[in-house]
């Protein structure tokens, strides 16, 4: 009795779960204005209501095929929506990032280069830039914190040693007039782009423009790593170019994804919470040995604050070099150090 009172209870809530998931499902992904999208959600609440009703109050023999019926047509009209790479997109994530690689030079296609006055107001550039890989000097975490303590973006900035830098950051797609919603990133709302810019576009508009607090992060990795971990992206790039995929909330967000990327450098690097909490990311380095730990994590988000640094910058100033002033060096290891000596890869 206890068993079928458990199993009953548990079937109870997943058919629950489903009929929920696909009301916000239907919300999301319904073709039309937000109270056509509303209205299909109703609808499908009130069916499915209908049939959670005739099977556990009437006990209708009728009840469980209708309710997998309906959820068979759910989840096959879910299967039939892919990623695409050609809506109409907002000019911040209109091209898509591409690069070629001839030994350690490597040539990037679509890098952003714009000039942002507001979200709204920007001289829109995109460039085809070079870059070697035996020039490689730094690697840099940047979190752009835009809600809470515990959520941020997180990107990565490659510095070379003539002054340049180059960011890579994974964000949503959107389309011209959308705006970015956390639970439509579980509902195959947003595709994903992997947008590489330069310092004074990509974060400065993250500072100067939308209010964010920013914080720099130097990594401490050998060269290899660095120099992996770029072709990484390089390659994550080309990938999204001819297979185009969803963002996710949790599973495909700016962290997780370089994450699976690090793996590929240092397959022991363990799965934590805080790359979901991106927030709490820079505990995660430093227990890893990528933050040096002569600092602990708050004197590292002490020194490396660059907000106010950010804010004071002019056009034509070296936004990358003012921003680092107070910033210290990581320490970089020898390739001959391990990541259980400390020197992790991320």
């Amino acid at each position: 009795m206890l068993a079928r009172t458990v199993a009953g209870a548990v079937a109870g809530v997943l058919l629950f779960v489903s009929g929920a998931w696909g009301a916000i499902a239907l919300f999301y992904q319904l073709p039309g204005p937000v109270p056509a999208r509303a209205t299909g959600a109703v609808l499908w609440s009130v069916l499915y209501v209908g049939l959670l009703l005739a099977l556990f109050g009437w006990r209708a023999w009728w009840a469980p095929i209708g309710l997998a019926v309906a959820l068979a047509l759910l989840i096959g009209w879910w299967t039939t929506i892919r990623p695409r790479n050609d809506r109409v997109w907002s000019d911040d994530v209109a091209r898509l990032l591409s690069g070629e690689v001839h030994g350690s030079r490597v040539t990037l296609h679509n890098v952003r280069d714009f000039d942002w006055r507001s979200d709204d107001d920007y001289d829109a550039r995109w460039e085809t830039r070079d870059y070697d890989l035996d020039h490689l000097v730094s690697a840099d975490a940047i979190l752009s914190y835009w809600s809470s303590e515990a959520i941020a973006h997180a990107m990565l900035s490659f510095g070379f040693d003539d002054g340049r830098h180059v960011v890579f950051s994974m964000e949503i797609r959107r389309e011209k007039g959308e705006a970015f919603s956390e639970v439509g990133g579980f509902f195959k709302q947003f595709e994903l782009v992997l947008i590489a810019a330069d310092e004074h576009d990509i974060v400065r508009v993250r500072t100067n423009v939308r209010g964010e607090d920013d914080y720099i992060f130097p990594l401490r990795m050998p060269k290899e790593a660095m120099r992996s971990l770029f072709l990484s992206y390089v390659d994550a790039a080309n990938d999204l170019v001819e297979r185009p995929r969803f963002y996710n909330t949790v599973t495909s967000n700016c962290t997780t994804i370089v994450y699976r990327m690090a793996r590929r450098i240092d397959s022991g690097l363990p799965f934590d919470i805080r790359l979901l909490l991106t927030g709490y990311l820079p505990g995660y380095l430093r227990d890893n040995g990528a933050l040096d730990a002569r600092l602990s994590v708050d004197e590292w988000r002490r020194l490396g604050r660059i907000t106010d640094q950010a804010r004071s910058t002019k056009p034509g100033d070296d936004f990358s070099a003012i921003i680092r002033k107070d910033v210290p060096p990581a320490r970089v290891p020898t390739s001959a150090q391990s990541p259980s000596s400390g020197a992790s890869t991320l």
